[in-house]
């Protein structure tokens, strides 16, 4: 093999999602909005998974107040990013 044959740069490959980060990317796809982070923790994700989102700019969380019965709460709400949604045309970490 040749010397540069050996330093030819590789394109870097599309990490895989794993199931359960896919599952989050398409719930998360399919709101609009966005979801509260409660939800997605009362729903079975753990908070490491969907902060690693976060981190691999796959989604973004945004911190909003709302007001319920006369109180205000704070909510973090999680959305998909474009980047998001381009991973989720790419393979299963299965396939």
């Amino acid at each position: 093999m040749e010397e540069r044959d050996r330093h030819r740069r590789r394109m870097p490959r599309k990490p895989r999602l794993g199931a359960e980060p896919r599952r989050a990317l398409e719930m998360l796809a399919d709101a609009p909005r966005g979801c509260p982070a409660a939800l997605l923790l009362t729903l079975g994700f753990k908070t490491k998974m969907v902060a690693s989102l976060v981190h691999a700019k796959l989604a973004t969380a945004h911190r909003e107040t709302m007001r319920a019965h006369g109180y205000a709460i704070e909510v973090i709400r999680i959305t998909i990013t474009d980047a998001g949604r381009r991973a989720l045309e790419g393979p299963a970490e299965s396939e």
